[in-house]
């Protein structure tokens, strides 16, 4: 059929889409107000700003997520570790280890959120424990500052052999926040590594730093509460990063294709302790052995945990300590 100039044809395949057909060709354009498809196009809705965290956290959820989870374990550990040893400790050096790591594992978690700030839609490989304390970080901001407080308050009370390490450590601290807040160099140092010797030193300096004839017979259980405390980071690291990092260590890298191997290794070496080790009590390298078994256990079920549930978990496996306690040296 022809049609005369002005006319319009309808397309048989739509009912809401009609072209104008014009034989002038400066003849002025008709806008259709209706799409060419009967289903609108969707948008992609954009990426949230939050991760979701769990509706309602449980007790061990918000012990993660408050940063409680690694000055209990220090604590704990400082105690024990004096303990098996026959050695009290007052209770303001315990007091200062929980506040010293609780300051900086807050610190931490809030430095890692700043990029929340800068690039909310890009947060990279953040956690929910990093979105709470950004959501949160006027009171962990208030909490850093009133611990640093207390924890200068605590200081006059250590021994003053105890105060020098603990310098000599923080010192060694400061250079790995540096590094890896500052100069953005994460990857040139295996942090996992770094922070399990770190952890442990900090945790056998009480007992040392008063008797220090012990200091030769108590590196074998401190290297292997450091090897722990690695393995324990290592597989958070592993959990959180299930297809790899590329931006990982090649240590780090390394040490997670063959985790299991190397948990099992250190457990084996832990138990040789508990029966070959007559210079220092079995107490240490049995409940890292322990620690180490369900750790190995959190791994194999770890798709059957919660995500915030089982990185609470994980330093939960760390307390075993408190299994021993019926039998630690009177």
């Amino acid at each position: 059929m022809k049609l005369n100039s002005g006319q319009i044809r309808c397309s048989p395949r739509t009912r809401f889409a009609c072209v104008p057909l014009y034989s002038k060709p400066h003849a002025p354009k008709i806008k259709s107000v209706a799409t060419a498809s009967p289903t609108p196009t969707r948008i992609p809705p954009a990426r949230s700003q939050t991760k979701p965290l769990p509706k309602r956290p449980n007790p061990l959820d918000l012990w993660h997520l408050l940063s409680l989870d690694g000055p209990t374990v220090a604590a704990l550990w400082t105690w024990f570790i004096a303990s098996t040893n026959h050695i009290h400790l007052p209770a303001t050096s315990i007091a200062a280890m929980f506040v010293a790591v609780w300051t900086l594992y807050a610190a931490d978690r809030l430095l890692d959120a700043r990029l929340l700030s800068v690039h909310p839609f890009d947060a990279g490989n953040l956690e929910a424990r990093h979105y709470f304390h950004h959501r949160q970080r006027s009171s962990f901001i208030a909490g850093v500052l009133l611990a640093s407080i207390a924890l200068a308050i605590l200081l006059p009370h250590l021994t003053p052999e105890a105060v020098r390490l603990y310098l000599i450590l923080g010192g060694f601290v400061f250079a790995y926040f540096v590094l890896i807040h500052v100069s953005q160099s994460a990857h040139r140092l295996p942090k996992e590594f770094a922070v399990g010797i770190c952890f442990a030193a900090a945790t056998f300096i009480p007992t040392v730093s008063r008797q220090p004839h012990l200091r030769l017979s108590l590196i074998t259980p401190a290297a292997l509460f450091a090897a722990l405390c690695s393995l324990n980071c290592l597989f958070i690291f592993a959990w959180e990063h299930d297809s790899g990092h590329n931006n990982a260590h090649p240590t780090t890298r390394v040490a997670v294709h063959y985790l299991p191997q190397l948990a099992a290794v250190v457990a084996a070496v832990g138990v040789g302790l508990c029966f070959l080790d007559r210079r220092t009590p079995w107490h240490v390298a049995a409940a890292c052995t322990v620690s180490l078994v369900i750790l190995q256990l959190l791994h194999h079920y770890r798709r059957q945990i919660p995500p915030v549930t089982l990185r609470a978990a994980a330093d939960l496996a760390l307390t075993t300590p408190l299994l021993l306690l019926p039998f630690l040296p009177r």
